[in-house]
This record gives C-alpha cells, structure tokens and sequence, in this order.
C-alpha cells in the first residue's frame, strides 16, 4: 500500500468522541466483577522506572515488585512487564529470571527521538541482545509534523527489522501531535510499518494519555484489523494514576475491541503509581477496609 493511502485524512468528530467516551465512562461495575477488572488491570502494567536516578537496586526491587506485587495477597497476578532504560536491561532480565514476566526496553533515543538512524538501530540491536523482550521506539514527531511521512514509516520498518523476535511498541507522542486526525494518521502509519503496539506517550510530555486520544486510537486498531486480519495492541502510558481511571480504560477497549483484547498480550498500562492504587481498591474490595498509602511498597 502506497504511504498516500495509508496516511490520508481519516475526519474525526472531535465532539462525538468525547461524548462517547463520557458516556462509557457513565457504567459502574461492581463488586465481584470490579475485582476482576482490578486484577486485570494488574496484569496488564508495564511496570517502569525512567528516571535520570535509576540505579541497579531500584531495579531490583522494581522486579521483586513486579513479580509478588503484595505480600500479603499471594494469589495476585504478575503484572505483564518492566520497562527500562537500555543500560537497566541486563540488571532486570537477570532479576525475572524464571518468570513469564517481559522485560521492555526503550530506545531509539528515547524520549525525544532526536538522534540518526543508524544510532537508534545500534541501540535497538543492543537491548534486544541484552535480553529485552519488547522495545518501545519513539517515532520521530519533527518529520511526521513536517509531513514526511516515508521517513517515518521507514524508520519503524528499520527498527521493527532490528528488533527481531522481540515485540515492537511505537510511541506515538500523542501530546505533540495536535489534532485527533494526526492522531489517527500516525496510528495507521505504525501500524503499517509493522508496529506489534502503539502507544499514546513517552510520559515526559503533557498531556500524555487520555481517553478521548486512546478511543481515536483503538479505532485505528479496529479498523487495521478489519482490513487485515492483524491484531496490534494498545498502550496508554503517562497520567494513568487512579483504579477507576484504569477500570475506565477496559470498558474502552471492550466496547470498541472486543474481550480479544482484553489481555496483557494486546493491551497494556504504562504506569507504576497506578499499581499500588489498584492494590488499595483490590484490598478494600476483599477486606472492606482501605489500607493507607504507606502499607504498600513505594518502588
């Protein structure tokens, strides 16, 4: 398929968007299926440090975390990976070492994605190496604004074909696109290019994920697949804080995917705040009791 047909122009209601979204956002689910989607919910975390700090043991502990997520309640699910920086790669494939637990990776020069072509293919190679079963690539958002769209879908071939066996998630950088068709235009191109994800944000730019920018994009996902035949997964990173926020997000992909998707191998939560916060729901779910903020480990 020619890039011109791949990137046309798909017009979206911004209006009717929104509104569809404040109206799946109107259900409640309550307590047995509540808990559920909690523990789905869990399941479904990239578990992530990205920080200029990182160091080895915060790594480490990350890992403990993503594997026994609360002491007290064994019977929780893993959460589905850890994400981290190039450099963390062989710390944490060492600490989930006999577990069914990813480890992601970013790169391409991520978050800004401002470096040449054949950098970020060295560093894609590296990580995988190391042990990363997923990569998250940041598309370069400089070219896809100046409409140069073949550079783009050039580079997520590249680094699609560098990632060998290893998952491809491509970071859309919703926040800096502007309009809900680019939104759509860019989902499409990833998509096309081979993308196994795509995801809204890095996390370093505001805003990052949000329901009406996710709903645009499970869409694309949508149609993709009526077209293909090819499932592709969703990723809504950044800003994902609160259980209800994350209950919210199921009912998105359900109403417009289908339960198909409703599984760590085709949707994810980039976010480590919202861990503890489904832990306290799920807590007070079986308990009746809310534990404080501190009863949880803060890694």
């Amino acid at each position: 398929m020619k890039i011109s047909e791949i990137t046309k122009t798909v017009p979206i209601d911004e209006v009717g968007v929104e509104e569809r979204v404040a109206r799946l956002n109107s259900r409640s689910i309550k307590k047995e299926s509540k808990v559920q989607a909690l523990k789905l919910a869990l399941s479904m975390i990239d578990l992530t440090t990205l920080e200029g700090m990182d160091t080895p043991g915060k790594v480490i502990q990350l890992c403990q975390k993503a594997k026994e997520p609360h002491v007290a309640l064994p019977d929780l699910p893993s959460v589905a990976a850890v994400c981290v920086y190039p450099n963390m790669v062989p710390v944490a494939k060492k600490a989930l070492r006999g577990t069914d637990i990813n480890v992601a990776s970013v790169a391409t020069a991520f978050p800004s994605g401002m470096s040449t072509l054949d950098a970020k293919l060295e560093e894609t190679q590296q990580v995988v190496e190391d042990g990363a079963d997923e990569v998250d690539m940041v598309i370069s958002r400089g070219e896809f604004l100046k409409g140069n769209y073949s550079y783009v879908y050039d580079e997520i071939v590249a680094v699609k074909e560098a990632c060998g066996e290893a998952h491809l998630k491509v970071i859309l950088e919703t926040g800096e696109l502007q309009t809900y068709e680019n939104v759509r235009k860019a989902s499409d191109l990833a998509m096309h290019a081979g993308a196994d994800f795509i995801k809204t944000s890095t996390g370093k730019v505001k805003p990052a994920a949000t329901q009406p920018v996710t709903l645009v994009m499970l869409e694309a996902i949508r149609d993709y697949f009526y077209e293909t035949g090819r499932m592709v997964g969703m990723k809504p990173a950044g800003g994902i804080r609160k259980a209800k926020q994350a209950i919210q997000y199921l009912v998105l992909v359900k109403e417009t995917l289908g339960t198909d998707w409703l599984t760590p191998e085709y949707f994810r939560f980039g976010a480590s705040s919202l861990t503890n916060d489904l832990l306290m729901q799920i807590v007070k779910q079986q308990t009746g009791v809310y534990q404080g903020v501190e009863y949880f480990s803060n890694d």
